[in-house]
Formats: C-alpha cells, structure tokens, sequence
C-alpha cells in the first residue's frame, strides 16, 4: 500500500499493511517549535528550516525530510501554500530558539519580557507572558452579555486569537481567486505525493461560545440562557455552512479528511452531560457532517480533546468517521475500553503514546513499552492511525521523540 491508501483502508476499518502514522497534518498531532528545534540538532538535520505555523500554540511545520524519515502517511494541505520564503520572517521569542514565522505575525516584546501580537484589528489579542511557549486569548467579545443582533460578529471573532491568527491555507482567503487556486493548487501537489490530505476548517461551536463569552460563562449559559446559546450557535452555523459549502465545491473531491474541532472534555470528563451535548451541539455537528457526506468524497474528522467517553455514541450518531487526539490519559479514556465499544464504530487518530506524563517524562524504553502496547489494542482490523494524544510539547527530549517513532517502526516491521 501507499500512504493514501494506506490512510483510507484504516479509516474504513479494513487492515492496513502497516499503522498509518501522522506527525504535523493537524496544528494538534504535531510538535512544538522548541522540541523540534532540539530534534533536528539532535538528528544532524541543522539545515531543515523551523516554520512556526501556529503562531497560538507555537507549533512548527515539519519538513518533509523528517516526516519521510519517520514514515509519515498523511499532510496538512497548508503546507503547499507557504512555500515562498518571502512569507516567513525570522524571530526568537524563546531565547536560543530562532524561529520563523508568518510575516503578517509581529509580536512586540515588553519591557517585562512578555510578547503582545497585534491582530487585524490593531488591537493586542494574544499575550506570550515570560516563562510560557504559547499565546493567551487576550479579548472575550461577549464578555458582558450577548449582543442584541450579530450584525458585526466576523469583527468581534477576528479579535480572538482563534479568528485573528489563521493557519494557512486561510490566511489568504481575502485574496483574489482564492478558491480556484486552492483547488488549482492541491490537485496539481496531490499529483506529487502519494500521502494522504487533510485540510483542517475548524467549524467549532461549543469551543467558539468560549472564545467569544469565556468559558465560565458559556458553561452555565447552557443551564441560565439557553435561548441566547441557541441564538447564537444558530448565527455560527451560518457562516459554518457557507464556509463549509465552498470547501466541498473547490476540493471536497480532492482531500481525503476534513478536520473540524470543538474540545469537548477535561482530564476528569466532558465538559458536560450528553444531553446538554444533544440539546446544543449534535443536531449541529450532524449538519457539518451531513454535509460533507452529501457534497464531497472526504471523510470527517473531529478533533476533541480530553475524557469524552460519554459524548462518542453521540459523536459517532452526528457523523465524524475519525477522532482525534484521543486523550487516554483522561478518565474513562483507556485503549482497551475504547477499542471495544467503538472500534468498529470511528476511526481513532491518536491516543499512541501519553504526552503529558511518559513521553515527557519517561525513558526511551519506557515509551518503547508504552507505545507497543497501545499500538497492539488499537490497531487490530483499522480503525486506527498512530499519533501522540496531543502536540509534543516543549519539555520532551529529542532522545524520546526518536524513540516514539522507532517504537512505531519496530511494531511494523
């Protein structure tokens, strides 16, 4: 098989000839600026480029070098549209960590050592404070209450790091021609690569109720305004739909996988019961996925951080085909309890090795054990494509991030 191919057969639950790996195709299966920079030092590979692509997170774009020589099967169809190097800038917000970035991205350092990024309003939105590797929301539009009409709400969600930072492809999207060179251009770079492609368009709901009112606020919404969560869940589907309506149109028969995302659970749970989940946000996620189903030949991913056992039938009833990073270090989360009950249901896409305790903390053989285990749980009869439960975060050692792949290596062979 080929890495597409590959890809698809695990989607459709068939068994692949080996476990199709991912590393960088979503801004939340990839790997920090600071932990790649150590890993191509670590690697000899000092003259692969460090393209910090989510400027929020501070996550980097692998080169294709590297994700050749882990045997990556699938790409983020953003890469092809930031290849000219007068897109980047260079900048060193870490110290000893050179990066580049997005020349519209220019934070300004402050006297105190924290970094202030301006969005397209002008305004300050995003706050790196001394000591962090990722930017803060700085602006919560709704704070004070609901608007009476949302006549001006593409302004306020430009002012939200989320809607004021995009990753490419999206960052052009005010160009002329946008959508007839999206399409141009992935058809003529799908005829280059056997990898699959992912384009990732977000359409979140519950998360963009917190971006927009914080999170404390929209949480007891659901229980004190429901009308206003409505009201306003019904406004972001207008424009998801017609967003989402232009994707199909101009590749929904090119890419493989479209990504959309809504965190869902903490560590101890989801964020809330399943009915409040059905009452809000089922019938709509069911109208995204409804959608691409009728309208292209791509297949859906969500991805849902956090313990979101309770929430998958309903996930699963809504139509995502693929979840992601699959968190099983949060409650109710364990390979084996997921792969009994849904296996044969979703397409799990993470979940290979723990990134906030063993990948990070552990030995290489440590995460040698860790990740041939949940290889062995989660890949029997598809349904499954390896990836950490989240970015490789700053504090992971080169050694690890090797031994990660070795591992996923070994367990192929």
């Amino acid at each position: 098989m080929n890495s597409r191919e590959r890809i698809l057969s695990a989607i459709n639950h068939r068994q692949p000839d080996k476990v199709p790996v991912d590393l960088g195709a979503t801004p939340s299966s990839g790997i920090s600026a600071v932990a790649y920079h150590n890993l191509i030092r670590y690697m000899g590979l000092t003259h692969l480029k460090n393209q910090v692509y989510d400027v929020i997170q501070q996550v980097t774009q692998p080169e294709m070098e590297l994700l050749d020589r882990f045997n990556v099967d699938v790409l983020d169809v953003g890469r092809f549209f930031n290849t000219p190097d007068d897109y980047w800038h260079e900048l060193e917000l870490l110290k000893g960590v050179p990066c580049l970035y997005p020349k519209w991205f220019n934070p300004v350092k402050q006297h105190d050592g924290s970094w202030l990024a301006p969005g397209k309003t002008g305004e300050y939105i995003g706050k790196m404070p001394v000591g962090a590797t990722f930017f803060d929301q700085q602006i919560f539009p709704y704070l004070d209450g609901y608007p009476s009409d949302y006549k001006n709400i593409s302004h306020e969600m430009s002012r939200v790091i989320w809607g004021g930072f995009g990753f490419t492809p999206f960052d052009h999207l005010d160009e002329k021609d946008f959508w007839k060179m999206l399409r141009e251009t992935i058809i003529d770079e799908k005829s280059k690569t056997d990898k699959a492609l992912l384009i990732g368009i977000g359409c979140n709901l519950f998360e963009w109720g917190t971006f927009l009112r914080r999170i404390d606020n929209f949480l007891t919404d659901m229980y004190l305004e429901p009308e206003n969560v409505h009201r306003l869940l019904d406004k972001l589907m207008e424009g998801h739909m017609s967003f989402l309506a232009k994707i199909c149109e101009s590749v929904g028969d090119v890419v493989d996988v479209i990504k959309f995302g809504d965190d869902l659970g903490t560590n101890t749970g989801p964020f809330m019961p399943r009915e409040t989940y059905e009452e809000f946000f089922g019938p709509r996620h069911k109208m995204l996925c409804d959608y691409v189903k009728t309208n292209s030949s791509a297949h859906t991913m969500l991805h849902v951080c956090g313990g979101i056992y309770e929430l998958i039938p309903g996930l699963i009833n809504a139509g995502f085909e693929i979840i992601n990073p699959v968190q099983i270090n949060a409650v109710n989360m364990e390979p084996e309890r997921l792969k009994k009950e849904f296996g044969k249901d979703v397409t799990f896409w993470g979940g290979g090795c723990n990134t906030q305790s063993v990948l990070n903390h552990g030995t290489p053989e440590d995460i040698r054990k860790h990740v041939l285990h949940n290889l062995e749980v989660f890949s029997k009869d598809g349904g499954y494509v390896f990836n950490t439960i989240h970015n490789i975060l700053p504090d992971v050692s080169p050694e690890n991030v090797v031994a990660l792949f070795d591992a996923v290596e070994e367990f192929n062979q």
